[in-house]
């Protein structure tokens, strides 16, 4: 389904107000403490000297599996070439890749339609300006052209009449641009960088237990029943469910509105990993970090890393479908096999009665 005109009026209207109110909000606390030395602003985004340009080398694997669940309601996008995927809206010289993973609720047909419309939705209708060289001024246009999406994606939900008003899905989506990387999130799908073998999340996890958000939540006339949305959800953000939201134009205690975050990658940023909750709930950012870091060593494969965390967040009995795609930025330096150790011998001194004896004992008598 297109979006008409009046919806991507609406979607521009919501940006440009709702979204500021929500945002002045959450800005009151500060986000991501442990990882502040790894965030980069906009504005230091800008390109670097060429003396040290890193250019990454982008490949990825999935692997999705319905866990113990009856339905599988997770969905998931793994573009390696985005700019021939997309033809020109991107610099074909520009290494450019996008990722995403949706986990549905209420049914799949949420997480399906977004999928299904992601590149229109993201990117064809979007007017991006025809750049050589990506510069400040260019992630600032993508930055809001993504939250943007988030938005005109949720109430193109709203006049779907496919999907039901009680269905929807969390979003988080990556794109990669040369040495730049953008993640969005709207819900409790996470990403994590892995930097010198160190997790460094990407993306926070809209929970009702998330301080800020249980705040945002209460001021808008929300509440959190045993860490459910209005006693019914298990997260603050998320698209469509539209019997939860206020009318068009209304503040609501559940949002579309993503947090979006930027940094420039260098040659210390090894991979990232994306899942769905049903990854994080049974493992730490960094368990898996090193679970991947380690595989990599051993093949090189980010197909299999996939599979090993679905399978490890299996064995750790997850209770929700499971869903986690690998991109990696770099080949892994190789472990190097070490020699096979030389047995050595314990030197045994015997006395000259212990000698005779054994003589003795060897030659029979």
């Amino acid at each position: 389904m297109i979006v008409s005109s009046n919806m991507g009026a609406e979607a521009d209207i919501i940006f440009r107000h709702q979204v500021v109110d929500v945002m002045s909000i959450s800005t009151q606390v500060s986000r991501f403490d442990s990882d502040a030395a790894c965030a980069e602003t906009i504005g230091d985004a800008v390109i670097e000297s060429s003396v040290v340009k890193f250019v990454p080398r982008i490949r990825s694997g999935s692997c999705a599996n319905i866990g113990p669940r009856r339905s599988m309601e997770d969905e998931h996008i793994r573009i390696d070439d985005l700019s021939s995927h997309l033809g020109s809206i991107f610099n074909p010289s520009i290494p450019s890749a996008f990722y995403a993973v949706f986990d549905g609720h209420g049914g799949v047909d949420a997480a399906a339609y977004i999928k299904s419309n992601a590149t229109r939705l993201f990117f064809e209708d979007f007017d991006f300006p025809q750049v050589s060289d990506i510069d400040a001024v260019f992630l600032k246009e993508l930055e809001d052209s993504h939250r943007k999406a988030f938005l005109l994606a949720d109430l193109a939900l709203a006049a779907e009449s496919s999907v039901n008003s009680s269905c929807g899905t969390t979003v988080l989506t990556a794109l990669v641009l040369g040495r730049h990387l953008l993640v969005a999130n709207a819900g409790d799908c996470r990403a994590v960088l892995c930097r010198k073998g160190t997790a460094v999340e990407m993306s926070q996890d809209h929970r009702p237990s998330y301080l800020p958000e249980r705040k945002r939540v209460e001021e808008l006339g929300g509440f959190i029943d045993d860490g459910y949305l209005n006693g019914y959800l298990s997260v603050t953000r998320a698209l469509g469910d539209w019997d939860m939201k206020f009318p068009l134009g209304s503040a609501s205690p559940l949002i579309a509105e993503p947090d979006v975050r930027q940094i420039v990658l260098s040659e210390d940023d090894e991979f990232l990993i994306i899942g769905c909750d049903g990854i994080w709930d049974v493992m730490s950012s960094q368990f898996a970090v090193s679970l991947v870091r380690r595989a990599l060593r051993r093949h090189d494969n980010p197909e299999e890393c996939a599979k090993e965390l679905v399978n490890e967040a299996s064995r750790l009995n997850s209770s929700d479908n499971l869903t986690a795609i690998v991109i990696c930025f770099s080949s892994p330096a190789r472990v190097e096999s070490c020699p096979p150790h030389r047995r050595r011998f314990r030197s045994c001194n015997l006395s000259e009665e212990a000698r005779n004896k054994l003589k003795s004992l060897l030659e029979g008598n």
